[in-house]
């Protein structure tokens, strides 16, 4: 695999707008998560923009950045834009999707989602222990259906909800927006109309499942920490806030 790590960002957040410019220990939070996809080590990295002042502070902090259309409807179709431009002759077979509101991700992760493509998956993504029933009962808290099987680290993501399931005993896992795609299988996604379940559950992942699409959750101690909201923000900082 030849992998090339882009960050889907913009300014419009709902709840809390402008979050990937916001100052976290002396620098803008997208400007921590370009440096958690650089430490990975596993191939180039670019921030994927929406808006031209986003494209200028990345540039200004060293970063690849790579200015789309602002109207694209999602983080998937911002990335295939952007890797159509940066890519063009199909040097890298293989796309990870790293969201650009997680300032505190362990590198490893990224190179973790990459298991289950290795593994004959079109697309690879990571779950998480769900560790609290409040966890288990937020709509927020995305909900993976998958079963390990005893010593292994990857399994088919059956299915994707914001309940919690599936029922009966035994763990829940949180999904993690990190995605790992074949190239083809990129393109074949961003192509597809928004499916039934994915509008349904405002899920979009579940577009690839409706249409045949496998995807393969790899397991991870613990899910990273997101910024959502100013208290999630504020968080973060104390966090970061003696770090890089």
């Amino acid at each position: 695999m030849t992998p090339i790590i882009l960050i889907p960002a913009r300014l419009g957040s709902t709840r809390l707008p402008g979050k990937v410019l916001a100052d976290i220990a002396g620098l803008p939070m997208i400007a921590h998560v370009l440096r958690r996809g650089q430490e990975a080590g596993l191939g180039p990295v670019a921030v994927a923009c929406a808006e031209a002042e986003l494209a200028a502070v990345v540039t200004r902090h060293g970063g690849i950045a790579i200015l789309t259309d602002p109207d694209l409807p999602s983080g998937s179709d911002r990335i295939h834009a952007a890797l159509d431009e940066l890519d063009p002759s199909g040097r890298h077979d293989v796309v990870i999707n790293l969201q650009g509101d997680l300032p505190g991700i362990d590198p490893a992760c990224l190179s973790t989602v990459l298991r289950p493509l290795a593994l004959g998956y079109d697309i690879g993504t990571l779950v998480a222990p769900i560790t609290s029933a409040t966890e288990a009962l937020s709509p927020s808290v995305v909900k993976c259906v998958c079963a390990f099987a005893e010593g292994e680290t990857v399994a088919p993501a059956l299915y994707f909800s914001r309940n919690a399931v599936p029922g009966g005993e035994g763990p829940l896992w949180h999904h993690i927006g990190i995605y790992a795609y074949r190239r083809e299988a990129l393109g074949r996604f961003v192509a597809l109309p928004p499916s039934p379940l994915e509008r349904r559950e405002k899920l979009e992942q579940l577009r690839a499942l409706e249409a045949g699409m496998r995807i393969g959750a790899a397991r991870v101690a613990a899910a990273p920490f997101g910024v959502d909201t100013p208290a999630d923000l504020e968080h973060a900082r104390q966090l970061l806030g003696g770090g890089r």
